[in-house]
């Protein structure tokens, strides 16, 4: 049985607590171009792919997926990790939340990859489980696999993202979603799925999980 004030709290990993987004648009962009599908030339058309699961948008583009994940798994080992930059204060916000509740990972990045930058902002032992595109490429089954398995009911579990893509996949899973405005997407693009919550600062981000009131000043909105 779960403790009552307890909550399983899930994150998206690129936006949220690494600034990658350099990093993964040229990766994209030159697994599409090798596979003859150059289908994005600038970043407004990169962020389009993550309106909602990114390798379902790509499917639904013509994207032969089989091609493009083999052509990522050339590219992957050779991604120069140090460029992914950690965004430092989102590491004692999830070091403290790891105190009272449980923190899981759930990505369309490698696992192999996150763990690499988790080990990097000495974070790796706040989570007790990564999922990355290695275990399933739908993060709705990610999410309602990871709320089964950990015997926590819909109403006590919250996905953190940053994409318009990441707040429809949550809805889907039935959890509560959060996003956050200082990822890949736009506020505006933010608001138009209508999140649960709209959180502007990492400290924001723990009040809210914590159940604290945010002091005055914090941005947080609830729509």
């Amino acid at each position: 049985m779960t403790d009552p004030d307890q909550k399983l709290l899930l994150f998206d990993f690129d936006g949220v607590l690494v600034d990658s987004l350099d990093v993964y648009e040229g990766v994209v962009r030159q697994c599409l171009e090798a596979i003859g599908k150059p289908i994005i030339s600038t970043r407004a058309d990169y962020l389009t792919l993550y309106q909602d699961n990114f390798y379902g948008e790509l499917a639904r583009r013509g994207i032969d997926l089989s091609a493009f994940l083999a052509e990522l798994a050339k590219v992957r080992p050779h991604i120069d990790t140090s460029l992914i930059k950690p965004l430092p204060a989102m590491a004692s916000v999830l070091s403290a939340l790891a105190e009272r509740h449980r923190l899981m990972l759930i990505s369309s990045n490698s696992a192999d990859v996150i763990q690499v930058l988790l080990t990097r902002m000495n974070i790796s032992g706040c989570f007790e489980a990564v999922l990355g595109a290695e275990f399933l490429l739908d993060k709705t089954e990610k999410i309602v696999h990871a709320r089964k398995t950990s015997g926590f009911a819909k109403e006590d579990v919250y996905y953190v993202g940053d994409t318009a893509g990441d707040i429809r996949e949550a809805r889907r899973a039935g959890i509560k979603s959060v996003a956050v405005t200082w990822g890949w997407h736009e506020r505006d693009t933010l608001e138009a799925v209508s999140p649960d919550f709209l959180i502007d600062t990492p400290q924001a981000l723990f009040s809210l999980l914590m159940m604290e009131t945010p002091a005055s000043g914090r941005s947080i909105s609830t729509i």
